[in-house]
């Protein structure tokens, strides 16, 4: 059987703040795993992209005001802070031009760091991409309203609240609540629980809303050199054409479909994750 792939904590400098960060695998190409949210921790990214750090090293980072890099509360957290962020570890720690490999706002995140600092960037991977412009944005959130308002979904969320579990084991309790909030996300359910728990820092959530109110990157996409693949979900609640005009628009960019997933991909269909991510990303000889 095979080792665990080497893993350690450190923290590394952003643009004036120091952000918490986690290395796995067992050397060759780092690949810069950017965590969704805004305001998550990469934690729930794991362990499915652990199953990457073979012949590479994932660097996991909790981007500014998520998870352990936590800031004052005068600290900027728009998108042009986050972007500063990576274009500092990606010219210091690394040798540009780096692999971004980027979850739902971190896919985000990376198309906006590639148009910015196209000469730090080398390829993109980006996993159920969160929308590029306002309507898609739009059209995300009332789809994800209308499945967690899901008769199914309310009524397990009653009969949790009767089961009397949060008295008898409240880590299980939590475990189920976590499961059901994120239910929606899921082409079933019930896959929720392959999705580590995480949690949201709500100022830094809304911080890069704000900041990209009105945004529209469409017209900069096909400036965008670097190759690059996109996954989507065919029940993503992030509409699918979201990612097709990513790939049209983009000219060095190939479109997956992942056809037995919703928005969380990579915690639905995991084997076939790691078989398309392992033919694209960089890897040691």
């Amino acid at each position: 059987m095979n080792a665990a792939p080497a893993e350690r904590e450190g923290w590394l400098a952003g643009a004036g703040v120091e952000l918490f960060a986690r290395w796995v695998g067992d050397g060759g190409p780092t690949v810069v795993a950017l965590h969704g949210g805004p305001g998550a921790s990469h934690d729930y990214l794991r362990p499915q992209f652990d199953l990457l750090a073979r012949g590479r090293t994932i660097l996991y980072y909790d981007q500014r005001g998520g998870g352990r890099s936590e800031v004052p509360r005068d600290v900027p957290l728009g998108w042009p802070e986050h972007v500063a962020d990576l274009a500092v570890i990606a010219s210091a720690p690394l040798h540009p031009p780096v692999t971004l490999l980027g979850f739902s706002w971190g896919g985000l995140l990376a198309l906006l760091f590639a148009i910015e600092h196209p000469d730090l960037v080398g390829r993109l991977a980006l996993v159920a991409p969160a929308g590029t412009h306002a309507e898609v944005r739009a059209r995300f959130e009332r789809t994800l309203a209308e499945r967690q308002a899901a008769p199914e979904v309310a009524q397990a969320r009653a009969a949790l609240s009767r089961s009397g579990l949060r008295e008898r084991d409240p880590d299980a309790f939590w475990r189920r609540a976590f499961e059901l909030s994120v239910a929606g996300y899921f082409k079933d359910p019930g896959r929720a629980r392959n999705l580590t728990p995480f949690r949201i820092a709500a100022r830094a959530q809304r911080a890069v809303w704000e900041s990209l109110a009105g945004m529209d990157l469409r017209p900069r996409l096909p400036g965008i050199a670097a190759e690059t693949l996109v996954l989507h979900g065919r029940f993503d609640p992030v509409p699918l054409e979201s990612s097709e005009t990513l790939a049209a628009l983009m000219p060095h960019a190939q479109l997956v479909v992942f056809e037995d997933s919703g928005h969380a991909l990579y915690a639905e269909e995991t084997t076939r994750f790691v078989k398309v991510m392992d033919a694209f990303l960089p890897r040691a000889p």
